[in-house]
Formats: C-alpha cells, sequence, structure tokens
C-alpha cells in the first residue's frame, strides 16, 4: 500500500489506537515535546511510530490519503 503523506493527524492516531480524537492531540502534544518539535510543526508518521513503539507496516494500513 503506497501512502502519499507523511504527517499524521489526530484523527489516524484514534483510527489506530481506537481511542478518541482527544486522545489522538494529546498523543501528538506530547511527541512534539519529546521531539523538542515547535506548536506549527507538524509530527511524521516515523516520529509516531518510533514513539509508540509501532511498525510502520502496522500503522500505514490506517493512513488515507
Amino acid at each position: 500500500m503506497e501512502v502519499k503523506r507523511i504527517c499524521i493527524y489526530p484523527k489516524d492516531v484514534q483510527l489506530i489506537t481506537g481511542k478518541s480524537e482527544r486522545y489522538g492531540r494529546f498523543l501528538l502534544a506530547q511527541i512534539k515535546r519529546h521531539n523538542k518539535k515547535q506548536e506549527h510543526q507538524f509530527v511524521t508518521i516515523d516520529e509516531f511510530c518510533q514513539y509508540t513503539g509501532l511498525n510502520a507496516e502496522q500503522v500505514h494500513p490506517f493512513i488515507k490519503g
């Protein structure tokens, strides 16, 4: 499956984890703090995978477009 984007959004986190979109926003904020990113910067799928310990192959099917 070819993924066309590299950023991950709260809705994606919701689909992957089965938790709420609010939790997705919280988790992405934690990842930004961990990686010392500024508020306006995006979290990549690779950063998400490294932080959560998930394999990219497991995550990519949940990422649409």
